[in-house]
């Protein structure tokens, strides 16, 4: 039975799940996924379980590397993306599957590897979600997970917090004390204590970058607002006006840092966890 928090959270991200795929999923810095794949030991044939895969940024990098994938997200929408990619691409190595992440619908020690990239960590119990990653995997497998660092190390959205904030100079951004979902997991203590006590072995947390390469403030507008519901929230308020004037700032910031080729490249810090089962 699907519970009202989950459902809620269902409807959230279908709700976004066709601007996720346009503006987020063609910028998601691939460097970033197949680093973490490599950190894990992917290696073709292998089967591996990408949950909360959204429309491909996991995924889709692990089947072109030759790996047996199955995509799980609990968007219909963000799967119905994720497929049409597939068919795109011709890709005959992957899987898409409905489902909660908090229940996997599968048999033990099933998978050699299994991960999430930005998708566990918003998870609302997040040491249950971990512990079904390691459920299903195999023994001697590994379990992999990308999450952001600290928000403070996280350019694009202390950018898009100050530009709203020079058009609402009263607007705060999201609560702080505790971390907004998304940063559940981004001190790395934290992140391998929740890795250990789902039961992995030998946890190391490795940093890495994500690059995001922008080209307007609408760009980075797009990107933003349609790649995680806090900032739908962020925005909820704001009038035409408001966020024309958002928009405008964000130009401006980002026209000051462009280089050569017309792109401004933010800098997100982010904390790669690995264990063994």
């Amino acid at each position: 039975m699907i519970t009202q928090e989950i459902s809620q959270i269902r409807e959230t991200w279908d709700n976004i799940a066709v601007g996720y795929d346009r503006y987020v999923t063609p910028t998601d810095n691939w460097a970033l996924p197949k680093h973490a794949l490599r950190l894990a030991g992917l290696q073709p044939g292998m089967r591996f379980l990408d949950v909360a895969s959204g429309s491909g940024a996991l995924g889709l990098p692990a089947a072109r590397l030759g790996a047996d994938v199955t995509a799980i997200d609990i968007s219909p929408g963000m799967i119905e993306r994720l497929t049409e990619r597939v068919r795109e691409e011709g890709l005959g190595n992957i899987q898409c599957r409905v489902m909660d992440g908090h229940a996997l619908e599968f048999d033990d020690n099933t998978f050699d590897i299994a991960g999430s990239q930005f998708g566990v960590m918003l998870f609302p119990d997040l040491s249950r979600a971990v512990r079904e990653l390691v459920r299903v995997t195999k023994p001697g497998g590994r379990v992999f997970l990308v999450v952001y660092a600290h928000p403070s190390k996280v350019e694009f959205l202390g950018m898009f917090i100050g530009a709203i904030q020079s058009v609402v100079p009263g607007f705060t951004g999201p609560p702080m004390n505790p971390l907004p979902l998304p940063f559940q997991a981004s001190d790395p203590d934290v992140l391998r204590r929740r890795m250990e006590e789902a039961g992995l072995k030998n946890v190391r947390v490795e940093p890495g970058v994500e690059r995001l390469p922008f080209r307007s403030g609408n760009d980075m507008w797009d990107w933003v607002t349609n790649s995680n519901p806090i900032a739908m929230q962020m925005i909820s308020g704001l009038t035409d006006e408001q966020q024309s004037g958002v928009r405008q700032a964000l130009e401006d910031i980002l026209q000051k840092k462009r280089d050569g080729n017309g792109v401004t490249v933010l800098k997100a810090e982010v904390n790669i966890g690995i264990g063994t089962k």
